[in-house]
């Protein structure tokens, strides 16, 4: 783990002052939440979209807390936990996050120290869970103040992952590719509440697991993402 920055010591207000967080998501509306808690605490925040980037991203620098999205493009996110817990010098804090709570047991399983269900929009519950887990040196005593407003993404960050989702569909050739962009649709659309998105994405993976014709509910779908797309506020 990165050592404490002397000149960047925590503060009631920031208590992440001096901390990195490396945070492994593919979604850039859910990674936008993560960088608004991350920067309201006073932590610096780094960003890998997939397996592959977080790995070069550990080569290079070891940050004080991992939160690791647990569906990522190039495998499942529980394999990158195994790795950060399991071999090598460990991290402070290595976190999952999922949009599907029953994912927590494979997350715990792979070493996950916490577990954050999406939406993550608390500003006290993201401080609350990775601080109980830092070492002493890293925590503020006494009382400190928490904002309780919600935290609220960008919406222009949600119009660009509608904008990869549509760039995905044009491309998907398999059932690999149609699994990965029902599971990240559904993802994205509960962390925004899109709730006719998330059924179009549910009803995708329903036919595609049957092995039922997709045709129509691939049309559907692509004009969902359309629409979102060529509309500056999408939700």
């Amino acid at each position: 783990m990165e050592p404490l920055d002397t000149f960047a010591s925590p503060t009631a207000s920031r208590p992440m002052l001096g901390l990195t967080v490396l945070v492994v998501e593919d979604s850039l509306y859910a990674s936008e939440a993560l960088r608004l808690l991350c920067l309201r605490s006073g932590a610096r925040i780094r960003r890998a979209d997939c397996l592959k980037s977080a790995r070069r991203h550990l080569q290079v620098y070891r940050p004080s807390v991992a939160v690791v999205d647990l569906g990522l493009p190039d495998g499942s996110g529980a394999e990158l936990i195994r790795e950060l817990t399991r071999g090598g010098p460990k991290l402070g804090v290595v976190a999952a996050m999922s949009g599907d709570p029953g994912t927590e047991e494979i997350a715990r399983e792979a070493g996950a120290q916490c577990f954050f269900a999406k939406p993550l929009t608390s500003l006290g519950a993201f401080q609350r869970e990775i601080l109980a887990l830092m070492p002493p040196e890293y925590r503020v005593s006494g009382p400190r103040p928490v904002g309780t407003d919600p935290i609220e993404p960008d919406p222009v960050a949600y119009k660009d992952d509608m904008a990869h989702a549509a760039e995905l569909l044009e491309e998907a050739a398999g059932t690999e590719m149609l699994a990965y962009l029902g599971q990240f649709l559904r993802g994205v659309a509960h962390c925004a509440g899109d709730e006719e998105l998330m059924a179009a994405a549910a009803e995708l993976d329903r036919k595609r697991e049957a092995e039922e014709p997709l045709r129509s509910e691939l049309a559907a779908l692509a004009g969902l993402l359309q629409r979102r797309v060529g509309q500056r506020l999408a939700i």
